[in-house]
């Protein structure tokens, strides 16, 4: 991976870990999420339209736009339950391993991204870290937290594969972003019922910056992840961005969550292997 790209990953994972935190520090997480979901929308139709407003080419962009965005409407709605039955922590190390073991072989076998030696010594690494932090102590999280986890887990390496997918159709990052929160919404919306939207607005009035800022990280850390997307591997990319995991224990940490000897030490693998993978060259 180029240098520029690897920062651009990093700096998503840092917006990605912060607005996550935001999220768990809320009395109604699935009220939130609409709230955040609904500001993060706002932001990427602005995007789009100061980008021009490309429309995606053909079908294909528009229909990996449209999938992925049923991706990002599950992802939003199982992060939401996870964070109401366990930890940051905890909740972040199931849902981006699970997705890392996912989208590695499969863009290798689907998409065609070629696998060099470092590159699985970085994955092998990286995965030992994600391992070494699941297996730490799991205080706070129940069976159904840890399997909402689990689920979300998968939503991830669907709506990355399928953003992948729509950007090598030619389709620019702002249309495809657009797209998918467009379909993610109503989703969220139709999950909770008539009481979907009382309860986003309640949220939003009782921490209105805390949410407004959530929803402006949350759009603006796919954006620029997007953009890493366009220029390089769906499996080198997601697994780079495993290293939100780091910042996200240290927010965790913050937020009064101890983490046991073997997350720390899993915290350390999950950045040396970050290093191994996005290494230039």
């Amino acid at each position: 991976m180029e240098p520029a790209v690897v920062a651009l990953v990093v700096a998503s994972a840092l917006l990605h870990a912060l607005w996550n935190a935001a999220l768990k520090q809320q009395a109604d997480p699935e009220g939130a999420s609409i709230a955040i979901l609904g500001v993060a929308v706002a932001m990427a139709w602005s995007a789009w339209a100061l980008a021009g407003g490309e429309v995606p080419p053909g079908l294909a962009g528009a229909g990996w736009s449209l999938a992925a965005g049923l991706c990002e409407g599950g992802y939003f709605v199982t992060l939401a339950l996870a964070m109401r039955e366990a930890p940051l922590g905890i909740v972040y190390t199931i849902s981006r391993g699970g997705a890392l073991a996912m989208v590695w072989p499969a863009s290798a076998l689907w998409l065609g991204e070629p696998v060099s030696g470092r590159a699985v010594a970085g994955v092998t690494v990286l995965g030992l870290g994600l391992g070494l932090v699941g297996a730490g102590r799991r205080h706070g999280a129940s069976v159904r937290g840890v399997l909402w986890a689990a689920a979300c887990a998968g939503f991830i390496a669907g709506y990355h594969l399928l953003y992948k997918a729509a950007l090598m159709a030619g389709a620019a990052p702002t249309a495809v972003f657009a797209i998918a929160l467009a379909v993610a919404l109503p989703i969220n919306l139709a999950r909770l019922g008539r009481g979907g939207a009382a309860r986003a607005r309640a949220a939003l009035a009782a921490r209105p910056v805390v949410v407004f800022v959530a929803g402006v990280l949350c759009a603006v850390s796919f954006l620029v992840f997007l953009s890493a997307l366009a220029r390089g591997g769906a499996g080198a990319a997601i697994t780079l961005r495993n290293s939100s995991v780091v910042f996200a224990l240290l927010l965790a940490w913050a937020m009064g969550e101890r983490p046991g000897r073997r997350q720390v030490l899993g915290t350390v693998a999950v950045a040396m292997g970050a290093v191994l993978l996005g290494w230039p060259g």
